[in-house]
């Protein structure tokens, strides 16, 4: 059946993008991406300027638009009593033919870290020999390399991934750090996401870069893992500060070993002396923290027994 599709989209500032997304996620179809408006621009260790990112999602052009579009607009407005500068959102109609391509143009090829490369699938750009280059299409799901939480998660692998590592990246999205993992040297990776349209994209692009021997990608909560015998030497979660409270109560940090390293990123500024303290208590102390803009990521290790 033809569908076509109604993109949302606001510009907002590091904070008000959270908050946003949380409030569009109950609302739209296969989640929400929030992006850098200046796509290919280096991030600085310094405050935003003002409006620079771009909260994106989608919802069917059918018979429950208009309402959900006006749920929008009422979750919004209640958000605006909170964070004052969030702006109207912008609705357009994007066909369905053209829909799973209305946010490649904003995605270029970007530079992480010393070596990482990540390079849109449909880009013919020239590698450097010392390159390690992430092949990426994310489809519609997260993980484009253009958010500052993701190039924090990315320098976290070339920091701490070496040849006998084994990790686990909770919330794969589109692969993109299970994959870098395994291009730095891991041994083996398991990426693990809820949405069924993010593992079938990042299985597609585990195979697009060549380490399916090195990376699994499953569709599942933490639940049966916790249970499982099988422990990890280092985990990451790029997810929202709200998930990481909720799969804080569900034993993650017995996903991986007594003195291995577990990061966080996605969390603002003002949300991370409440997420140590919660981590803390989980007995995942803070061993370092890394800030870019108003994100930061936390490097956490979990104590022995």
């Amino acid at each position: 059946m033809h569908m076509d599709w109604i993109e949302i989209s606001l510009h907002v500032d590091g904070e008000g993008a959270e908050a946003v997304a949380d409030a569009l996620s109950r609302y739209v179809h296969q989640g929400v991406a929030i992006e850098n408006r200046f796509p290919g621009e280096a991030w600085e260790d310094e405050p935003f300027p003002q409006n620079n990112l771009v909260v994106r999602a989608y919802i069917p052009d059918d018979a429950e638009a208009e309402e959900k579009k006006q749920k929008i607009h009422e979750a919004l407005y209640y958000l605006s009593r909170i964070y004052p500068e969030i702006p109207e959102p912008e609705f357009q109609i994007v066909h369905e033919e053209d829909w799973a391509d209305a946010w490649k143009k904003h995605f270029h090829p970007i530079r992480v870290g010393k070596h990482i490369l990540i390079k849109p699938a449909w880009s013919d750009v020239e590698p450097k020999p010392d390159d390690i280059v992430l092949d990426l299409d994310p489809g519609m799901a997260f993980g484009t390399g253009t958010h500052p939480t993701t190039q924090l998660c990315l320098q976290a692998c070339e920091w701490f991934v070496h040849p006998d590592t084994t990790m686990i990246d909770i919330g794969t999205g589109s692969g993109i750090l299970a994959i870098a993992a395994a291009k730095l040297g891991a041994m083996k990776v398991l990426g693990r996401d809820i949405d069924p349209i993010a593992v079938k994209m990042a299985q597609e692009n585990v195979e697009r870069n060549g380490v399916q021997n090195i990376v699994t990608i499953q569709q599942g909560s933490l639940e049966g893992l916790i249970t499982s015998p099988r422990r990890w030497g280092f985990g990451m979660a790029n997810l929202t500060a709200s998930i990481i409270r909720q799969i804080a109560t569900e034993g993650l940090q017995h996903l991986i070993w007594p003195g291995s390293m577990f990061v966080f990123s996605g969390i603002i500024d003002t949300q991370a002396d409440d997420m140590i303290a919660l981590l803390d208590s989980i007995d995942l102390r803070l061993i370092g923290k890394r800030q870019q803009g108003d994100w930061i990521m936390l490097v956490t290790q979990r104590r022995w027994e």
